[in-house]
């Protein structure tokens, strides 16, 4: 008996080296100004990412595409170090916690991040990012780091020709024709709010809530003067205008009921509540504005006091869905371009090839 659990346990021995050597094979050198390796790891951990993402397995034909798109990357990265273009890791920190603020919808720190995860998901940040891309944070901010590196790379090779893309005029009132009904304006209200956080003294915090309300009210200060007096370090408060739909969802946003946004509604121009209170402030509300519900030509501004119309919007976004198309467009031409066999030596080719992406689904 022994001897048979002797047996298989190098029997399974065995067969782990054979994978890790597996694994360990180069598929390809990059050498366009230094050698780099592409190993079945490499490439494994990286189909993984996207078989995350996209929720299946990629097939072999697709695990080779992933593989040139390896190839290439490294390409373009070594040009763009060959080329002096670098990223600090501060700029891809901020850039991380702005695409992560904008999924939770507010903006945090790592920290609050990683706490707010936490709650929310009962697993830390890596432990996400880990079950979404296969990477964890360090891994995923390096990943992120080179298509930046990349991404600059291109702009920098091609920027004259990127600037000179734009939509016609054509393009842009086609555009507004199929669209027409999207660009409306729903019943809004323009409010501005002062919100007295309680902190350790609710009671003075109330007292300077009906201070504020009754400089309103008296006109011994403008709403804008509280406003930028409110942006000054010992205030003591914050405050500022808003422009809301009338809207449920408005209505929590700003922590009242529905019933409650639609009888402020119904006030007038100039109206200031009774002081509010909440279990950490105590606010009060101005009625600014009132806008009715509208379909928007061409000409019209995009929402109330903008001064960007419709078509200057339209504009805007197709020139920045031309641009991103262009610049996809730079950085396959690019590639491509790097892509030789004096910049590339590919180890692999063939059934050989085949053979080593076919791992198993």
């Amino acid at each position: 008996m022994k001897k048979i659990c002797l047996a298989l346990f190098v029997l399974l021995a065995t067969t782990a080296a054979c994978f890790a050597q597996s694994d360990l094979q180069v598929l390809a050198v990059v050498k366009h100004s230094k050698s780099e390796s592409v190993t079945v790891k490499q490439l494994k951990a990286r189909c993984e990412t996207y078989e995350k993402q996209i929720g299946k397995k990629l097939t072999v034909d697709e695990r080779r595409q992933v593989l040139d798109a390896l190839i290439e990357e490294k390409l373009v990265l070594q040009a763009a170090t060959k080329a002096g273009i670098s990223i600090p890791d501060s700029s891809v920190d901020q850039y991380f916690l702005a695409n992560m603020s904008q999924q939770v919808g507010q903006q945090v720190t790592e920290k609050e991040l990683n706490d707010l995860i936490q709650k929310s998901q009962g697993m830390s940040l890596d432990q996400l990012l880990q079950s979404q891309t296969g990477m964890n944070v360090a891994e995923y901010k390096l990943f992120l780091k080179n298509q930046l590196i990349a991404q600059q790379y291109v702009i920098s090779q091609k920027q004259a020709e990127l600037q000179k893309v734009a939509p016609t005029d054509e393009q842009i009132r086609q555009f507004y024709e199929s669209n027409k009904t999207s660009f409306v304006w729903n019943d809004m209200l323009k409010l501005f709010m002062v919100i007295v956080p309680k902190g350790t003294n609710p009671e003075s915090a109330k007292l300077k809530t009906n201070e504020l309300r009754n400089k309103i009210i008296d006109k011994k200060l403008s709403v804008d003067q509280i406003q930028i007096q409110g942006n000054t370090p010992d205030a003591g408060y914050q405050a500022g205008f808003m422009l809301i739909q009338k809207t449920e969802p408005f209505a929590i946003q700003l922590g009242m009921t529905y019933n409650n946004l639609l009888w402020l509604s119904n006030q007038k121009i100039g109206f200031v509540s009774d002081v509010e209170e909440t279990d950490t402030d105590y606010r009060i509300v101005t009625v600014e504005g009132k806008y009715d519900a509208k379909m928007l030509a061409i000409s019209d501004i995009v929402q109330p006091e903008s001064t960007v119309t419709v078509y200057d919007y339209i504009r805007g976004n197709l020139t920045q869905q031309l641009q991103m198309q262009a610049l996809s467009q730079a950085a396959t031409d690019i590639s491509k371009g790097l892509n030789t066999t004096e910049n590339v030596d590919r180890k692999k080719t063939g059934d050989a090839l085949t053979k080593l992406l076919d791992w198993g689904n």
